[in-house]
């Protein structure tokens, strides 16, 4: 998902999109440990997006939101 699509959502979509990307980071560590993972990216690549999700989720909750 892009950034300006996540700018879109509303604070309960950002909210379920939070625990979504939490659950898909576990799953990924687990395949991980087990040696099944083939990306490795994508542990990366979800945190990151997890990091915008939660700082859009702040800004939405201060009324900075752009």
């Amino acid at each position: 998902m892009k950034r300006k699509e996540m700018r879109e959502l509303a604070v309960e979509e950002l909210r379920h999109k939070e625990t979504e990307l939490r659950d898909e980071i576990f799953r990924l560590k687990m395949k991980r440990a087990a040696s099944a993972l083939d990306n490795k990216m994508l542990i990366r690549n979800r945190r990151r997006e997890l990091a915008r999700v939660i700082t859009l989720l702040r800004r939405k909750a201060e009324g900075k939101a752009n």
